[in-house]
């Protein structure tokens, strides 16, 4: 069985299991509008739309917090979900992180860390990416996520949003070793 709740630690970061104790410190982050600006689910920086973020992160079994290492503060938090369709592939999702983690080797870091982990089980590590979302498109392509063909549409406050599908497998992290 998975281990969906490590704790990750590399050079900068260390990645924990998120508990109800992280509220605090997660929604300082996220309740920065600019952190969403360009983000699918835009309004989640208003505290009764992250708190359904925060209470269905606790629920899923499989979030994590994350931390910088030097000054223990929180930075972010992201998520494992295996698919129901697909049981050789684990999506990693729902990532955020603090403005002034952006655009440094952080997301790689972060990436690298839960990847090599969760491929211990699966085969294939799946990301979805809202289709207009192209901050976070680029961010993928610099870890190395090949966009695949597949879409898929979800249902956020404002309407249907398209996502793109984005996958790094084993060979790949295997060929970067």
């Amino acid at each position: 069985m998975a281990d969906l709740q490590p704790t990750l630690t590399g050079d900068t970061v260390e990645l924990c299991p998120t508990r109800p104790e992280d509220w605090a410190g997660l929604f300082a982050i996220a309740s920065d509008r600019e952190i969403w600006a360009v983000h699918p689910a835009h309004d989640r920086w208003q505290e009764p739309v992250f708190r359904r973020y925060f209470e269905d992160a606790l629920a899923s079994g499989g979030s994590l917090t994350i931390r910088e290492r030097l000054s223990g503060r929180i930075i972010g938090a992201s998520r494992y979900r295996p698919d129901p369709q697909a049981p050789t592939t684990c999506e990693i999702g729902w990532t955020f992180l603090a403005r002034d983690h952006w655009g440094g080797g952080t997301n790689r870091e972060i990436k690298a860390l839960m990847i090599r982990h969760i491929l211990q089980w699966f085969d294939t590590t799946a990301f979805m990416v809202g289709e207009t979302n192209l901050r976070s498109r680029r961010a993928m392509e610099k870890i190395g996520g090949v966009l695949t063909d597949r879409t898929q549409i979800t249902e956020l406050a404002d309407g249907p949003v398209v996502h793109v599908i984005y996958e790094i497998g084993r060979d790949a992290m295997i060929a970067k070793a």
